[in-house]
This record gives C-alpha cells, sequence and structure tokens, in this order.
C-alpha cells in the first residue's frame, strides 16, 4: 500500500510525534509510505531529522516531500498556492491512502486529494483525516474578544464542513473529539472512528540507569524530597502556563519543598520568565526549555505531579505519557482530559488516576494542588492504574494496527463509491454506514 501523510509541520508536538509513529508503523508493515509538510519555523524544534533517519531493518524509509507555501497562518494567498502544491504531489505519487493531520493540512490535503480522486474517475486516492485537537477556541473575554473567537471558530466550522465532505474516514484521537465536531454538523457520525495517539509505551514504562527519578532529579538540581509540579507544553498561550502561575506563586514562595518543572520552550518563553522573576519564584521554577522526545520520559519521572491546564486539545499525550510513568495528572475539564485524567470525585479513590477542575478556575487547580501534595499515598495509587490504563490503550503498535483498519474500511467505500459511479462524497458515506452495520 502506498500511503502519503500530510502535516502542517513537522515540529515537536504531539500531533507532528503521532503521524512520525504512523508513518515508522507503516513501513515497518512493508507499505510505501510518504510525508509531505511545510517550512518548519519558531522555537519548538523539529522532527524532520528522526523522520529522515528512520529506516526499518530491511532499509525501507520514509520519502518526504516539502509543501514551501503550506504554512499554519491563514494567508488566501499561500494558501492556494499550497493546495497546488499538494495536488501536484498527489498526482505525481498516485497513493492508496492520503491521511491528513490537523486543521490547515487537513482542509487543504483533503481538498486536494478529492481533486485527484474527482479526475482519476475515482480510482485513487481514500481519503482519511485525523483530527488532534480542536481548532475552536473557548468564548472568554469581553464582547470585541469573545466576538473575533466566534468568528474564526464559525470560518474553521465551514472550512471543516466542507472538508469533511472530501473524505473516506475522520480519526478521532478522542471521543470528545468526534462529540464536538458532530455538535458543529461535521460530517456524519458513520464517518468518525476513535483511534488513541500512540507513543512509545516502554520508554515511558520501563527507565533506562540515567532516567530514574532520582537521577532526573540529581541533574535538574531538584532535592529528593521536594514536591515537584510539572508541565511537558509548548509555551503557547492556550497551554496555560499563566494560570498555573496564577494557581501556584503564593505557594511556591510559601513552601520552599515545592517546584515547578517547565519542559517545553515556545513564544511565550521570555514573557514567562519575565512574570516568574517579577512573583519572586524564579528559584523555585525549573525550564528545561527544547529538549529531545529521548529527554521526556525522566523529566516526567522527576515529577510528583503533572499539572496541565490547557484551553484546548484533542487528548493531551503529555498526561498518558505521565501516567505511564507513574505520575498522576491534574487538568482542565475539557476536550480528551476526562478520558485518560479520570477524577476522584466522579469514579471514587479506587479509579482515579488524577483530578480535573474547571477550565480558568486557578482557585481550583491551587486546592487541587494542595490535595495532591497532601495524600501521598493516593497519588501513588493513581500513578499505578494508570500506568495500567494507559499502557494497553497507548501503545503505538496498536495505533498502527487500528489505522490499517480504517486505511482498508476507506478503501472498500471508495471502491464501492467508484463501482456505482455517483460523483458526490455523500454515496460513499451511505455506504460506509451499511459497511459499518453490517
Amino acid at each position: 500500500m502506498r500511503v502519503l501523510h500530510v502535516s502542517t509541520r513537522l515540529i515537536l508536538g504531539g500531533s507532528q510525534e503521532n503521524t512520525a509513529l504512523s508513518c515508522q508503523g507503516q513501513a515497518a508493515l512493508g507499505h510505501e509510505v510518504h510525508l509531505a509538510y511545510g517550512p518548519i519555523e519558531g522555537p519548538e524544534g523539529s522532527l524532520a531529522d528522526e523522520v529522515e533517519r528512520y529506516r526499518t531493518p530491511d532499509g525501507r524509509r520514509i520519502l518526504t516531500h516539502t509543501v514551501p507555501d503550506m504554512v499554519r497562518q491563514i494567508s488566501p494567498r499561500r494558501d492556494a498556492r499550497a493546495l497546488r502544491q499538494l495536488t501536484s504531489v498527489i498526482e505525481s505519487l498516485r497513493p492508496d491512502v492520503v491521511h491528513t493531520h490537523s486543521s490547515k493540512a487537513g482542509v487543504l490535503g483533503r481538498l486536494a486529494a478529492w481533486r485527484v480522486l474527482r479526475a482519476s474517475g475515482g480510482e485513487r486516492p481514500a481519503v482519511v483525516h485525523t483530527v488532534h485537537g480542536p481548532p475552536f477556541m473557548p468564548l472568554v473575554g469581553g464582547p470585541a474578544a469573545r466576538a473575533r473567537t466566534g468568528l474564526t471558530n464559525a470560518l474553521y466550522t465551514i472550512a471543516e464542513r466542507l472538508a469533511a465532505r472530501r473524505c473516506h474516514r475522520i480519526v478521532s484521537v478522542a471521543d470528545a473529539m468526534t462529540a464536538q465536531f458532530l455538535a458543529r454538523g461535521i460530517g456524519d457520525p458513520s464517518l468518525y472512528v476513535t483511534v488513541r495517539s500512540g507513543m512509545r509505551t516502554g520508554d515511558f514504562l520501563h527507565p533506562t540507569p540515567d532516567q530514574t527519578r532520582a537521577q532526573a532529579r540529581a541533574a535538574l538540581g531538584i532535592p529528593p524530597d521536594a514536591m515537584v509540579f510539572g508541565t511537558v507544553a509548548r509555551l503557547a498561550e492556550h497551554k496555560g502556563h499563566a494560570d498555573l502561575l496564577d494557581a501556584l506563586a503564593g505557594e511556591l514562595r510559601a513552601r520552599r519543598s515545592w517546584r515547578l518543572l517547565w519542559v517545553g520552550d515556545g513564544s511565550l518563553r521570555s514573557a514567562l520568565e519575565q512574570r516568574i522573576v517579577s512573583l519572586g519564584i524564579e528559584n523555585r521554577v525549573i525550564m528545561t526549555g527544547l529538549v529531545p522526545p529521548s529527554k521526556v520520559p525522566g523529566l516526567v519521572r522527576a515529577m510528583d505531579t503533572l499539572v496541565h491546564p490547557s484551553w484546548r486539545e484533542g487528548l493531551p499525550r503529555t498526561i498518558p505519557q505521565a501516567l505511564l510513568c507513574g505520575v498522576p495528572a491534574i487538568a482542565y475539564d475539557c476536550d480528551g482530559a476526562p478520558e485518560v485524567c479520570l477524577d476522584v470525585t466522579r469514579v471514587g479513590r479506587d479509579r482515579a488516576t488524577g483530578i480535573l477542575v474547571p477550565r480558568g478556575d486557578t482557585a481550583a487547580l491551587r486546592r487541587a494542588a494542595l490535595w495532591m501534595a497532601g495524600h501521598p499515598l493516593d497519588r501513588k495509587a493513581m500513578g499505578e492504574r494508570g500506568q495500567v490504563m494507559c499502557a494497553a490503550m497507548f501503545d503505538d503498535a496498536a495505533m498502527v494496527r487500528q489505522l490499517e483498519v480504517v486505511y482498508r474500511d476507506a478503501i472498500r467505500s471508495r471502491q464501492s463509491h467508484r463501482a456505482r459511479g455517483q460523483g458526490s462524497s455523500e454515496s460513499s458515506h451511505a455506504d460506509a454506514r451499511r459497511h459499518d452495520a453490517q
């Protein structure tokens, strides 16, 4: 099978790691795998070298294609050029499956793939899209800010509705993503299937000698008995680092044993560093900056509790990564977080893996941190439960196997569509519904 993945930016991020692991796993199964992506800019790092270096035991590699005008920002002129560039790549490769990822690449990639599909008389490709996270922002702030956000959300909704009519399957990394998209009238329920975002679980389950809790803390200069709250996220506005400072600054000043460990880099680093100094907690906050993915497991093990106050997310990979290390989580109660951070007040102490707090409620965030600090046995039990749960849910090999089923379903849907000689995607969606019912 020839598969083309399309991703906007191959930075160090959750959706990009998912895409790279999918490519590697499919190449290992013997497929011819291609990956198209746009320019990599900014402080978030790049996965391009890892993708380029990858080889299977029999020498297969991932073939890459640069799309010069596919950028994250909305730019009608560059978007039109990127659409033509993607169409040219797909026409030249004639893949069996085009698998797009995230919003910009998802819309442009599906439009380009469907254009090639129509031109080929429905012969190829089958088109699959993964929703890694919601493009829609919560309505917060004053009337003007809410109006701007509402307009942006409306534009994204229109684009996603259009693109959903031009694919055979939509993969969600969380059930919450399917619910949100369907609530906005994006696609038909029969299009959607949930496939958890896989990772190399062994890296988190089995520490190397230099990535144990003790070694990680020693390398960071953190005392063995410190209470460490940590994040693993880009330093971007929607990730909630400012909320975390609002919630914990007072406690960090008052409690000499508390530390805040931030793993990651991003456009807000300078502003956050200035804020940390102004709050007088520069001796309590450790910022690692950009680190390679191979270093993340050790840094997570240095934490007592992961805190992920992100305002929007698909299913945050950092939560299962922490749980795989035996570290419980605190997270905002939104999007896919409740599917892995099982809240103690909802499922009870015997099933919980963390604490959920209302989005933006920094007082509740502080209370959750205090509870975790005061209940070490519960923390340990939460982490152990989460470890067992996530080892089964987030294995990258399982993700690749599930995608194989999705692709073959999408190909059958496309073949049925072609056999009937019908020209609208609705007919393929109706066929998908009949197939799923059998």
